[in-house]
């Protein structure tokens, strides 16, 4: 059996010359983080054009959700 990571929210940017992957601990973080950084590729200073959400659930990490930069993401409630 494998161990929950300590932090169980994954986001993975993605763009034509870019792709970063950080760890959170919270889906309102991941969120947070996600909805920052697209709104500053919508702008031209990230070169992201989209976000995949992943989730560590059952003993291993599952897509929760795919935002691209035009969608206007905006923060879960």
């Amino acid at each position: 059996m494998t161990t929950k990571p300590r932090k169980p929210w994954r986001v993975i940017l993605t763009g034509p010359i870019a792709r970063i992957e950080t760890e959170h601990t919270s889906e309102k973080r991941a969120y947070d983080y996600l909805v920052a950084e697209l709104r500053l590729a919508k702008q031209g200073e990230r070169p992201h054009t989209q976000a995949k959400v992943m989730q560590w659930e059952g003993g291993r990490w599952w897509h929760f959700e795919t935002v691209h930069a035009h969608e206007n993401p905006q923060e879960p409630s």
